[in-house]
């Protein structure tokens, strides 16, 4: 997988800190993350789970199995994407937490608790008010990345899949040619990537399709049913 090299980039990139051990330390630190972990190459922050990013990767590149550098290189992206982006929700946390500690003596002469919770966290917004809203701006950032890479990707996969389409219909095209001429076809020496057990495949879905279209509705439905009876059994019997 490509993304093995990014991956021990960022996770010698955490090593580089063990990160904050009191809880005002670490409220800190998800404040300084609204400044550096959500832009530049950075990515895997000194707090991060280095082996759960991994795991996250692998999620990614086995959903959408890509099978070019140009595909590779856009999953790595949406990956490290929706990373980021996950990441949000605790800088927030991070942000308030932060203020709830510097303001933790604020507002002491209110006798109602519930009043000056409220006043505390009204503080905090507006005390980080800038930083909570800059997360608010890189999170809008982070979502249009995602959807263009994704639409991308898809259009790089859908395209792949188009050439794979039509150049196995030309091999079934010679293989057809070649074999009504008494010779076997051999995909090398054309230049094509398909084995002959795949073009022989393609070749008897194509013959199968065409005899059932010759059959009436109800006949045809019934054929079908047979056929993917008969493929469930062998799947299973596999």
């Amino acid at each position: 997988m490509s993304s093995k090299a990014q991956v021990a980039a960022n996770r010698a990139n955490a090593q580089l800190s063990t990160g904050p051990k009191s809880e005002e330390g670490k409220a800190k630190s998800s404040l300084n993350a609204v400044k550096t972990g959500l832009t530049g190459r950075t990515v895997l922050l000194p707090t991060d789970d280095a082996s759960a990013y991994e795991a996250h990767i692998a999620r990614f590149f086995k959903e959408w199995d890509p099978a070019t550098d140009a595909e590779r290189a856009l999953v790595q992206s949406l990956a490290d994407t929706e990373w980021r982006l996950l990441r949000i929700p605790s800088l927030e946390a991070g942000i308030y937490a932060l203020g709830r500690l510097e303001f933790a003596d604020k507002f002491a002469h209110e006798e109602e608790q519930a009043v000056r919770k409220s006043l505390i966290e009204a503080q905090v917004f507006l005390t980080y008010r800038r930083d909570l809203n800059n997360l608010s701006i890189q999170e809008s950032r982070l979502r249009r990345q995602r959807e263009n890479d994704t639409a991308e990707l898809k259009e790089l996969q859908e395209q792949r899949r188009r050439e794979h389409d039509r150049q196995l219909r030309q091999a079934v095209a010679l293989y057809k040619e070649f074999k009504g001429n008494g010779s076997m076809l051999d995909p090398e020496e054309f230049g094509f990537e398909f084995s002959i057990e795949e073009i022989e495949e393609s070749v008897a879905r194509m013959e199968a399709r065409n005899a059932r279209s010759q059959y009436p509705d109800y006949l045809a439905q019934d054929i079908q049913e047979q056929l993917e009876n008969e493929r469930l059994a062998l799947k299973k019997a596999a």
